[in-house]
């Protein structure tokens, strides 16, 4: 079974997970070994919240989870996925577009992925699968769905805690992306 067994593909179930699941798992992967601290706390319930209605099981929502904690952007470009995704109309001028943008360290939340969207269908005049797929990509590692929105929002607000594993902020990871891309 992989990983996309466990994740829904439209979030239409209830969710039942709380922010004690996620807290168990951050724990589970040495993601946080201390006592959590109140920004913690709020974080596993906003994961909880955003993720829980698309993983299907525990192991779906710690797929999900991963996506925030583990990012890799060459071995992202050796996947079949990435060439796939690379080689669809006009997604290395997402890319750089979205790169551009976010040259301005400022956190990337909901307000803002909402901006890159309208900024980037206007100027580039795209829509659906070859908009979005770049840049879930670039930010999370894989292409997928609006689980992976979810993901991406949550990168940000996770990436300043003190975790016991470094997080790559999203302009961090696009900008290694970058640096990788032929």
């Amino acid at each position: 079974m992989s990983p996309d067994d466990h994740i829904a593909e439209h979030g239409t179930h209830v969710n039942p997970f709380t922010r004690d699941d996620v807290l168990s798992l951050l724990r589970e992967q040495s993601w946080l070994t201390a006592e959590p601290s109140p920004e913690h706390l709020a974080f596993a319930e906003r994961a909880a919240s955003l993720l829980g209605h698309f993983a299907l099981d525990r192991a779906g929502l710690k797929h999900l989870l991963r996506l925030v904690f583990v990012y890799d952007a060459a071995y992202s470009l050796q996947t079949p996925e990435a060439h796939a995704v690379l080689t669809r109309y006009a997604a290395r001028d997402v890319i750089r577009e979205l790169a551009l943008f976010l040259l301005d360290p400022t956190p990337f939340n909901s307000d803002r992925f909402k901006e890159v969207v309208t900024l980037l269908k206007e100027k580039l005049d795209i829509r659906g699968r070859d908009l979005f797929h770049p840049i879930r990509l670039v930010l999370t590692g894989r292409s997928g769905e609006g689980e992976l929105d979810r993901v991406i929002l949550l990168v940000d607000e996770a990436a300043p805690l003190p975790f016991d594993v470094p997080l790559k902020s999203i302009r961090t990871r696009i900008l290694e992306f970058c640096s990788l891309l032929d």
